[in-house]
């Protein structure tokens, strides 16, 4: 990867075993979770007896030069060198979609192997230090215990608090403090020990530290894991529930214990997915294109936990990080599910079922879609605004959300049972947006840190493309005189979103009541996608134009002409509305270049400054999965095919 990335992705789980690197050598900071709290792990290589640091920080060791950082969808690897030798460490964890069990099992790799460098052989023991913040909201909050699983070949170390409070606390800016972390290694010489010490708090906390011995001749490689079984994952409307990959029985040992024996396949398995990931996005776009999403891969994933319902359903309950800490929110599904489509649909229908199943309680009364389901980790209802101000919520922006991820969802399966299941939400939400979604009145879209706006333009494109949505669910189901009806008040609406929105010189405003004023029309990207033609095939060729030549700054497209910040997701699903590649690259290349260059060391911001490249809030969401949205096109995955449209 030739960018620089704003924070390199070590250990991606889901959003409390997240590990990360903020700097562009591994040995310049300590290794952090993605809130920015230390989460720190250290490594050290001892060559002939001389200890050098590969990674975190240390005053006292000197550092190994780093020679080469490169990070693929699944994988980041680092090189080292001294004079003696070479070191290689990987950071791998696999997250294979097609696989809902390895998927969601806490177990990532770290690979280490020495080469010579001088001809001669040298032994050198590498060790690992996993401090026991990994499994603290903050250090040295509760006494931690260390417990040593060493067994016939695996030496294996876990850490966890003395008291467990499982379950106990949700919010945003906040890490796990429940559960446990675990270290281990099947190398035949690996030991684990773990250190203790009695802090100013007067609290006692460990680290393991693990230690594999090996020589540039016979003993190459080692492997270590960092492993994390939080016990209890999620609440769900008050039932505590395992992470999916317990389902079938088998405890965190028994992970660990297949993870390291099955290293050699699955590693083979990711490269492999990785480099055909970034052959096709280079054929949908350019080779920066191909990093963007490789960088998104990962962080979108483990911005999400997967567990299983008590009817034996999947749910992937994503973290709204750095914007509120809502679990399962709409609006965040929404820009995400280009990656999951094309991967797995599944994973999309776990992402509304929360919703559908809070909408279907009493406590839920209105006739428009919910935002959320809940405060992750706790997805028992929703907390923003309390779940009874509709000033608050956002009606046309859920429901369009609702209808086109359903409809999405539906003909990436060509299956529409599961909209089905929930035919009478997806009836209501449809009803709601034929009444007010020609021009909606003053309430919140999902870029609601702009705050309120009626007559939203890009909303109402949102509300069109939800009834067309349900035309298409309609279809599919059979119900083709409702399909048509449906269709025809989209393209009704459609019609008189032209004339409403047109400026003068052939753009779009961003409100109806705004002459002159513009904004992304990302919501109109669905058109194209699903394959409908509603909008005339030149209509955005002037809007998409300006894009390029008035409404962008050096690092990107702005949001709307209210401010110069940007959202990423937007502005590839706005690049995508681009007739030619080339205007397509054009705009996406300024977000290669904001990640490449931003101040803001952090996982991924999705919210950022389009003048300077920093980051104005939100990091490490989920959303970046929208970064898809071009590859999701290019594959024709949601296209619908009918010749009565």
């Amino acid at each position: 990867m030739k960018m620089r990335a704003p924070a390199v992705p070590l250990i991606t789980v889901d959003p409390y075993f997240s590990v990360w690197s903020m700097g562009d050598k591994l040995h310049e900071s300590d290794t952090r979770h993605w809130t920015g709290k230390p989460h720190r792990l250290t490594g050290t290589a001892v060559v002939d007896g001389k200890e050098n640091l590969f990674m975190g920080v240390n005053p006292n060791i000197p550092k190994l030069e780093q020679t080469g950082l490169d990070i693929t969808a699944l994988s980041t690897r680092y090189n080292f060198a001294c004079d003696e030798v070479q070191l290689e460490i990987i950071f791998t964890t696999p997250l294979l979609m097609d696989d809902l069990k390895l998927l969601s099992r806490p177990v990532s790799y770290i690979h280490a192997e020495v080469k010579t460098n001088d001809g001669e052989n040298h032994d050198v023991t590498i060790t690992f230090t996993v401090d026991d913040e990994l499994c603290q909201n903050l250090k040295y909050e509760f006494p931690t215990v260390y417990t040593d699983l060493t067994e016939r070949g695996l030496a294996c170390g876990r850490v966890g608090s003395k008291s467990q409070h499982i379950l106990a606390q949700c919010g945003d800016d906040i890490r796990i403090n429940w559960g446990y972390v675990y270290l281990a290694s099947n190398h035949e010489k690996a030991e684990i020990r773990a250190t203790a010490a009695v802090n100013d708090y007067n609290t006692l906390n460990h680290t393991m530290v693990l230690s594999i011995p090996l020589n540039t001749e016979e003993h190459t490689e080692g492997l270590v894991v960092v492993a994390y079984d939080d016990i209890k994952s999620i609440e769900y409307f008050k039932e505590p529930l395992d992470a999916y990959w317990k389902k079938d029985g088998g405890t965190i040992e028994d992970a660990i214990t297949q993870a390291l024996n099955e290293y050699d396949s699955l590693y083979e398995k990711c490269e492999q997915f990785s480099l055909k990931l970034y052959q096709e996005a280079v054929e949908a776009g350019n080779e920066k294109y191909a990093e963007l999403v490789s960088l998104a891969y990962r962080q979108a994933i483990a911005a999400h936990k997967i567990c299983i319902d008590s009817d034996g359903e999947v749910l992937f309950i994503s973290k709204e990080n750095f914007s509120n800490g809502c679990a399962a929110t709409v609006d965040v599904t929404y820009p995400s599910i280009p990656q999951f489509l094309i991967y797995n649909p599944e994973l999309v229908k776990g992402m509304l079922r929360p919703i559908f199943n809070y909408a279907s309680r009493d406590i839920w009364h209105y006739d428009f879609a919910p935002h959320d389901a809940g405060t992750y980790p706790l997805v028992n209802g929703q907390v923003y605004s309390h779940g009874t101000c509709p000033t608050w919520q956002m009606p046309v922006e859920e429901c369009g959300n609702m209808l086109i991820c359903t409809a999405a969802v539906a003909i990436a399966e060509n299956d529409a049972s599961f909209a089905l299941e929930n035919w009478s939400h997806l009836e209501t939400w449809c009803s709601y947006l034929i009444k007010n979604g020609v021009d909606p009145d003053n309430q919140l879209c999902t870029d609601d840190f702009a705050g309120h706006l009626a007559h939203n333009c890009n909303l109402s494109i949102k509300a069109i493309m939800g009834i067309a949505g349900f035309s298409i669910l309609n279809r599919m189901a059979g119900k083709e005189e409702k399909a048509e009806e449906l269709l025809k008040v989209a393209r009704s609406m459609t019609d008189k979103w032209l004339a409403m929105a047109a400026n003068e010189d052939g753009t779009f405003r961003l409100a109806f009541d705004r002459p002159g004023s513009f904004s992304m029309k990302y919501n109109a990207v669905w058109d194209q996608v699903f394959g409908l033609d509603l909008f005339p095939e030149d209509t955005f060729k002037e809007e998409t134009k300006a894009y390029r030549e008035q409404h962008s700054g050096l690092y990107g497209l702005m949001l709307d002409n209210r401010n110069t910040y940007t959202k990423s997701d937007w502005l590839v699903w706005s690049a995508t509305l681009c007739d030619r590649e080339e205007d397509f690259t054009s705009i996406v290349d300024r977000l290669w270049h904001a990640y490449d260059q931003s101040e803001s060391r952090v996982p991924m911001t999705d919210f950022y400054s389009t003048t300077d490249a920093k980051m104005v809030g939100f990091q490490n969401r989920s959303v970046q999965g929208g970064l898809f949205i071009k590859l999701l096109k290019q594959k024709g995955i949601c296209r619908f095919q009918t010749a009565n449209l």
